[in-house]
């Protein structure tokens, strides 16, 4: 993915629901986002219409409870958190205004062509979703990077997404670990998934995070995560379906700089030393004369010890010096040297 040429990871401000209908808001946030150190920000294209129907059988309403979303229909819940399509233009070229990359997740054919007039330079596919083998195929037939949640899927549905878009001659794919519950027990996140996953179906992974917090962003970018996304609202007095697990402003701005900083103490496979750590050697532990010696005298566990600093001989030879004697007068504190015995 071109994209994780230039970030890595790529920290995606989601901006879901948290826009209180409000134009904006959603501007605001967008630039909030940018503020908060985000390198993309991601919209959701549907109405209300295109992901469900408005019914208030049990099928439609029972499916919510247990859930923050309890006593509501699908229905209600899509219309309050949708983002009005007549918002795109002006939200994509205020992201790229700001600098930001742009994309959006489409939960329908006709929200892909819709989406196609902005060149988005990637789809996300929500974990909702992965299941619709029709979408993912016609989504992927663009020919665009395709960035994929598993929050509810078993492997044969992960297995049958990365099949439909290689067969689309889209392999551009990065597969997002994610758990579908909101928020997220921090238990249930199973972040080890994600390396099987890149061993598994060969692609890059990373984490759409529901958890409350930013320990498991964090600790995904050290397991190899090259992609986080978290949800993102300026202020949670904006209410609405998502902000009691989105980031506000403060939050965010922490998150990507621990990230960063996460990222920068991984590294690489090094054994080498800093001049700075090179210089501290000194510190280290050496064999020095710990009490008066008179020339023949032996050197003894006494009288020679491995003690910092590091001027003197290596502790390596410690054993190689015992018994041996001295070829002159030694003044404790001095360091050892081969010559005293040689």
């Amino acid at each position: 993915m071109k994209l994780l040429q230039k970030y890595n990871p790529f920290i995606i401000a989601e901006l879901s629901a948290n826009h209180g209908h409000k134009l904006e808001i959603a501007i605001n946030t967008i630039k909030a986002a940018k503020r908060a150190g985000a390198d993309g920000i991601k919209l959701q294209t549907y109405t209300p219409d295109t992901i469900t129907i408005d019914c208030n059988n049990e099928c439609f309403t029972d499916i919510l409870d247990g859930t923050i979303w309890q006593g509501r229909s699908l229905y209600e819940l899509y219309k309050e958190a949708y983002t009005p399509w007549e918002w795109h233009k002006e939200l994509f070229h205020v992201a790229r205004e700001e600098g930001l990359i742009c994309f959006s997740t489409p939960f329908d054919k006709t929200a892909v062509d819709f989406l196609e007039q902005f060149n988005p330079p990637a789809y996300k596919i929500a974990s909702f979703e992965i299941q619709d083998v029709p979408l993912i195929e016609y989504t992927a037939s663009k020919g665009r990077p395709m960035i994929i949640s598993t929050g509810i899927a078993e492997l044969k549905d992960i297995e049958l997404a990365v099949n439909t878009c290689r067969k689309a001659k889209n392999n551009d794919i990065v597969l997002l670990k994610c758990t579908s519950s909101y928020p997220a027990p921090i238990e249930d996140i199973n972040l080890a998934t994600m390396s099987d996953m890149k061993k598994r179906f060969g692609t890059e992974v990373g984490l759409s995070d529901h958890t409350l917090g930013i320990v498991a962003p964090v600790v995904a970018v050290t397991l190899g995560a090259s992609v986080i996304e978290k949800h993102f609202i300026m202020d949670k007095s904006i209410g609405g379906p998502d902000a009691s697990f989105s980031l506000d402003e403060k939050e965010f701005t922490e998150m990507v700089k621990v990230i960063r900083q996460a990222k920068k103490a991984m590294g690489k496979v090094s054994y080498e030393l800093t001049e700075k750590v090179k210089a501290n050697r000194q510190f280290g532990r050496s064999l020095f004369i710990v009490k008066d010696i008179k020339a023949g005298e032996l050197f003894t566990e006494d009288n020679i010890r491995s003690i910092r600093p590091g001027y003197g001989l290596h502790p390596k030879y410690l054993n190689e010096v015992l018994g041996k004697k001295a070829n002159r007068d030694l003044k404790r504190g001095e360091p050892f040297k081969k010559e005293f015995y040689i």
